[in-house]
């Protein structure tokens, strides 16, 4: 039954819905509309519905469909009250001709469908110049796949704006980058001058086929026109939206016959760098083979074939990519180091090195080459060994080597210098923070040590000196004082050093009085203190001290012998 119940609850919800929507109305701020100019769509329900009762998706085939703001607005009229929700939606025409804005289903209410005609831009002399427009423009229209085309868009204003934001183009199946920054200059077309900002795009499409490049979108605020302002704090502002026009594109696929690496450019080159010219047996020396392309990205470079003789041994370091913009174009650069150590001496050919790649201006096919290079190995000096270097070598190194290849020692002797310095280093940060642990470790000993030791100032070898000064201390309860005071008299006459009662046994009777002290002091209650057998306690101690003293402290007996 519950089931029923809730069905029963969403149908009469609905049924209440739809009875309060009165009627869904559609209008557009402009017909008919240039080729690049937006348009303003709004819907308006009458009556209570929901936020999310509107549906653009119908609205994709033929239009460009910005961001949709939805308001609400509720007014009462002699106690009658009118409730309405507005949707408004940016739209920019896909071509020219005549399209249809379809009609709308809102809480079961229809808006009528709007007939829409897009016209083509105009600018010439005889039409009236327009504040605010975007061009785009492309450098080639038929390229091959993964060339780069590079794609220029000017935004031109005639006056100044308040804010805006210029969106990037779009293609499927492509790599889109900005290159550089803006630009922005002044130009006069028609007769009037526009402040231009001009952004550059490198767009390398990764599928071939006919495309469109989708024009970027301009949106921005400008002061309304409103000749009865006065105020500038508040000028009102509206809202500008212009879009680029479109560019069909047509993307060859690679030739038939292309085995290699796939690398369209204009211009590719390789070099190569030697760390040393010098070389001799059990040596390393590290080459640099540079790939630079024009007009690609460094994910497009591929690895560097090297072939080297048998009696060298081969540590590669890791690849180096980079893709840089120069002059509005993308240079890739991919390099690869490789330490080489010969292990044997004469002479050895190292062959060419060649990339094969597709110039797209000739199209044909070309080759970036290293010419083959004669070089000399000399022989180890007497007492050099081999050591290879900290780099992790390809499988090449499994080639054979002579037996005698051992480490070279000038590595070797690197290697211990930085394990000394860093067990020396380690060994200094060790006994710091062994001196610091002891430093602070005699501190906080000290600290605690003070706690029971009385100031010099109530040590006194006076024994009766002392034993005055514990009796006027006694009079004031203090618990610190009286402490300091007992322990001074203690040192008088003790046989040794006394830290506390308890440490002889002719004191131990104290040690209760004290602990009991200092539990009322810190417990604040002072019912447990009896400062008179406290005070008797020590007069009956020191008239022993008196009859029995015979210059040896140690004499003195415990005053409650065992």
């Amino acid at each position: 039954m519950k089931w029923l119940y809730a069905a029963l609850l969403s149908v009469a919800f609905s049924l209440e819905v739809f009875a309060d929507v009165d009627k869904v109305e559609a209008s557009v701020d402009k017909n008919p509309v240039m080729l690049d100019e937006a348009i303003m769509l709004s819907v308006t329900a009458y009556g209570d519905v929901q936020r999310e009762a509107f549906d653009s998706s119908p609205l994709l085939s033929d239009f460009v469909v910005g961001r949709t703001s939805v308001s609400s607005k509720t007014s009462i009229v002699n106690f009658d009250t009118t409730r309405t929700t507005t949707w408004t939606t940016t739209l920019f025409p896909r071509g020219k001709g005549k399209f249809a804005i379809p009609s709308f289903t809102i809480a079961g209410k229809q808006t009528a469908p709007i007939e829409i005609e897009v016209v083509a831009v105009k600018q010439d002399e005889t039409q009236p110049a327009r504040d605010y427009y975007v061009t785009t423009d492309v450098d080639a229209n038929s390229v091959y796949l993964h060339q780069q085309i590079r794609y220029t868009v000017k935004l031109f204003l005639a006056t100044n704006i308040e804010r805006g934001s210029l969106d990037a183009p779009t293609l499927a199946k492509a790599q889109i980058k900005q290159l550089g920054d803006d630009k922005q200059y002044s130009d006069i077309i028609n007769g009037r001058r526009y402040q231009v900002i001009e952004r550059t795009f490198a767009v390398i499409p990764q599928q071939s086929g006919d495309f469109t490049i989708r024009g970027p979108v301009f949106s921005g605020e400008v002061l309304a026109a409103n000749s009865n302002q006065r105020f500038g704090f508040f000028n009102r502002t509206q809202e500008v939206n212009r879009i680029g026009a479109d560019i069909d594109i047509q993307v060859k696929a690679k030739p038939e016959g292309i085995d290699y690496h796939w690398l369209p450019s204009e211009f590719v080159r390789l070099d190569e760098e030697w760390q040393s010219d010098d070389f001799v047996v059990g040596e390393p020396i590290t080459r640099t083979i540079s790939l630079t392309a024009v007009g690609l990205v460094e994910e497009q470079l591929p690895e560097l074939p090297q072939s080297y003789p048998p009696h060298f041994k081969l540590y590669p370091d890791q690849a180096v990519t980079a893709t840089v913009d120069k002059n509005n174009t993308l240079i890739a650069q991919r390099k690869e180091s490789l330490a080489v150590i010969p292990t044997q001496a004469g002479d050895f050919v190292l062959p060419e090195v060649t990339v094969p790649w597709f110039n797209v201006l000739t199209e044909q096919t070309e080759y970036a080459t290293l010419p083959a290079r004669t070089i000399t190995i000399q022989p180890a000096a007497a007492g050099t060994v081999v050591s290879p270097p900290t780099t992790h070598p390809q499988p090449e190194s499994t080639l054979q080597a002579p037996a005698n290849s051992r480490p070279d020692t000038n590595a070797v002797s690197h290697l211990n210098v930085t394990v000394v310095i860093t067990l020396m280093t380690l060994l200094g940060i060790t006994m710091a923070g062994w001196a610091i642990t002891w430093w602070k470790y005699r501190r906080l000993k000290a600290a605690s040590t003070s706690q029971y030791m009385p100031p010099r100032t109530l040590v006194s070898p006076n024994s009766e000196q002392a034993y005055k000064h514990l009796l006027q201390t006694v009079k004031s309860g203090d618990a610190a004082p009286i402490y300091q005071s007992l322990m001074a008299w203690l040192n008088t006459f003790a046989p040794y050093h006394v830290k506390a009662p308890s440490d002889w046994s002719g004191s131990q009777v104290f040690q209760p009085y004290i602990d009991t002290l200092f539990a009322i002091k810190y417990g604040n209650d002072a019912s447990g203190w009896d400062r008179q057998a406290f005070t008797e306690q020590v007069v009956t101690l020191h008239k022993q001290f008196k009859k029995k003293k015979t210059g040896s402290k140690a004499a003195l007996p415990a005053l409650y012998p065992q």
